[in-house]
């Protein structure tokens, strides 16, 4: 059994408006990145506090906050990054969760064995702090920065080996760095480090494309119909997030409406029936 939720702020802007669908979709959970156009590491008490209100009054609970951390250079100080997880830690504790979604920082230049080093201590001094607060880190391939294509995502998650430091796979950014057949080539050394799942799907380029096209899942060269077959094989009973960016894709956060988000999750309940894979609620 494994539990579905959406980023709210792919849906709308007003973080009512993001309950109201996501009720309508029968969605019991919720990812926090944005609320009322302002994100989650920059949430004040009284913010949170109408999060947490608004939570209950649809019965919808957050499962990860959506952070920023780690999206940043590896040049810069690591107590930016170091308070800014203590800060979004508290504002995850006060609406009922210990999952931080996190990156592995912009390198300056080569993904070289000095800067992958330098990722690995700094997200160690990351997850001291998740022990200590008591977090669970969910770090996330993305395109770009030092953990993007599987075998760097490997490297770091063996090297930070925590039961507070797991692993978010997302199909689709796999597909924008290149990475071909990846659950056939990639889930048996990946998958026991898995912690989260996002859902979002993308099309390899072909025939002189630059960038790969976001799909729904299931419509894209991101396996996740197999992806599921495996987790459901495996015995994860987690979350299956969807963050589909169909209509757009930005730095720190992406778009996809009511619609889009309405498709998304008729997409993700047909390959999780395929799959045999029972919905919690």
């Amino acid at each position: 059994m494994m539990k579905i939720s959406a980023f709210g702020d792919e849906i709308a802007v007003d973080f009512e408006e993001q309950l109201q669908v996501l009720n309508d979709l029968a969605i019991p959970l919720i990812d926090v990145r944005n609320a009322w156009g302002v994100n989650c590491a920059q949430f004040s008490a009284e913010r949170t506090a109408r999060i947490k209100a608004l939570c209950d009054q649809y019965n919808i609970a957050v499962a990860c906050m959506g952070s920023p951390i780690g999206k940043s250079p590896i040049a810069d100080p690591i107590a930016i990054e170091c308070e800014r997880l203590k800060r979004i830690g508290a504002t995850a504790q006060a609406l009922g969760t210990r999952n931080i979604r996190l990156f592995s920082f912009y390198p300056e230049g080569e993904h070289d064995a000095a800067a992958m080093q330098r990722a690995i201590d700094r997200l160690g001094a990351l997850t001291d702090i998740a022990a200590e607060d008591d977090l669970q880190l969910l770090l996330e391939n993305e395109k770009g920065v030092l953990g993007d294509l599987p075998e760097r995502c490997l490297q770091i998650m063996r090297a930070l080996d925590s039961t507070h430091f797991r692993f978010i796979w997302d199909p689709a950014n796999f597909v924008q760095c290149g990475a071909a057949d990846q659950v056939d080539t990639w889930w048996d050394a990946l998958g026991p480090y898995i912690g989260y799942i996002h859902i979002k799907d993308a099309r390899l380029p072909a025939g002189g494309e630059e960038r790969s096209e976001v799909t729904v899942a299931g419509a894209g060269d991101g396996q996740v119909g197999l992806l599921l077959e495996r987790l459901r094989a495996s015995g994860y009973d987690g979350v299956l997030s969807l963050e589909p960016h169909l209509l757009e894709a930005r730095h720190s956060s992406g778009f996809s409406g009511a619609e889009g988000m309405a498709l998304a999750v008729a997409a993700l309940r047909e390959l999780m029936a395929a799959a045999g894979i029972d919905e919690g609620k």
